[in-house]
């Protein structure tokens, strides 16, 4: 689930959800990410669609202001990374 390309995303800006790194591994991100049961999902619609069966609400509801969320880590291939810490 966790591919090199996803964990990747998560190591470069990883700062911007959290004060100090979590992860300086690929390995470790895994573990961490594991840990805490990060989702994968293959579009900016999935990422709307996740945060909505989780009850979370956003002032406005545009994928584009979502997909901006510091819990949400842009994968650079279509797929975004959400991890709430």
């Amino acid at each position: 689930m966790y591919d090199e390309k996803v964990l990747d995303a998560f190591l470069k800006d990883q700062s911007k959800l959290f004060d100090r790194p979590v992860a300086s591994t690929r390995e470790e991100a895994r573990e961490f990410l594991e840990e805490l049961m990060a989702v994968v999902v293959d579009s900016a619609d999935e990422v709307r669609e996740y945060f909505e069966e989780e009850g979370i609400d956003f002032e406005q509801p545009d994928a584009g202001d979502i997909i901006n969320a510091d819990e949400v880590f842009a994968v650079g291939d279509g797929r975004y990374l959400i991890v709430e810490g």
